[in-house]
């Protein structure tokens, strides 16, 4: 017997539902990284997903957690503006993070957050929060985004690294570091504009843009979500923008110092966007980094800044 018209329309329906909710369709940033745990009043508690060949905790995703947690306190109708953090020690990757949010202050257009991330007791990195109802005004204006290739006339890196190793030139010392790339569940997708070479190493200009977009769907969800994710993409692989003019040098040490966040226009972290790094300066054995994220349609969505320790090794110098 032929089904009704509204029994097959449910069913559609219904099919679809299911489609949403399947968890591999989902952004893991959304169904695990930036789910905290609620345990008291303010206090939330977050699991790990990637972890760094370093075996320390990822510092995107302690921003990213610690501004989930103070989103979670302020109203619908305000929106983060900006946020500051210091890391203050290595995260243990054994053991969740504790986040303990301080309601600074609650004003008529802003609102400020303190966020504490807690591991064994002692703090691991402070960030606070500044969140903004939104006002319109005359006065606006923005770089231009730069001129480069859209995404999908690119390769991730995932092919490209696929791309080296079908060559039978490749050393094995090299075949094995590329295969630990591969191996690494990073949870966003990128495309260099510029890919690198992973045999030659040579002089770079301190700058590199690549488009990125988190795995997974998220959809038109809370504009504080798709912030979050992007707080936790703008520290993958920003530092290492000052190494690029010293091909002959390799970072014995790097740690993220402070990081910081403007937040302009809406955006879709789910989407392509266009993350152009740079670094205006290096010294003391420190370097620092600034990054912009571009909507594909030219918009400024996101600045950033973010100053590390660099303790670098000559690479070429005799070992005898």
């Amino acid at each position: 017997m032929a089904e009704s018209g509204a029994e097959l329309k449910r069913e559609v329906i219904d099919a679809a539902a299911r489609f949403a909710d399947t968890p591999d369709l989902r952004s893991v940033l959304v169904t695990s990284v930036l789910n905290l745990e609620k345990l008291e009043y303010d206090l939330y508690r977050g699991k790990h997903h990637w972890v760094p060949r370093s075996q320390r905790l990822f510092g995107g995703q302690i921003v990213g957690q610690a501004l989930v947690a103070a989103a979670r306190s302020v109203t619908d109708q305000l929106h983060v503006h900006s946020l500051h953090c210091y890391f203050l020690r290595a995260g243990d990757p054994k053991v969740p993070v504790l986040y303990q949010v301080d309601r600074t202050r609650d004003g008529r257009s802003f609102c400020v957050r303190s966020v504490k991330a807690i591991q064994h007791g002692q703090p691991i990195l402070t960030c606070q929060a500044s969140f903004h109802m939104s006002q319109p005004s005359p006065l606006e204006h923005q770089f231009t985004m730069p001129s480069v290739p859209p995404p999908d006339a690119l390769l991730t890196v995932e092919e490209l690294i696929q791309r080296h190793l079908s060559d039978p030139n490749v050393a094995d010392v090299t075949k094995q570091g590329l295969n630990k790339i591969l191996a690494e569940e990073v949870p966003i997708e990128i495309k260099p504009v510029n890919p690198p070479d992973f045999r030659r190493h040579v002089v770079m200009e301190p700058k590199k843009l690549f488009w990125v977009r988190a795995k997974g769907h998220i959809g038109e969800e809370d504009m504080k979500l798709h912030c979050c994710v992007a707080a936790y993409v703008s520290d993958y692989s920003l530092l290492p923008t000052a190494l690029l003019p010293y091909p002959k040098y390799r970072a014995q040490f790097s740690a993220s110092l402070d990081h910081a966040m403007w937040f302009h226009n809406t955006f879709r972290a789910d989407q392509w966007m266009l993350y152009e790094c740079e670094s205006p300066w290096a010294g003391g054995s420190r370097g620092l980094v600034q990054g912009r994220m571009w909507r594909q349609d030219g918009v400024l969505a996101v600045s950033c800044a973010q100053e590390g320790v660099l303790r670098a090794k000559n690479t070429t110098q005799s070992k005898l």
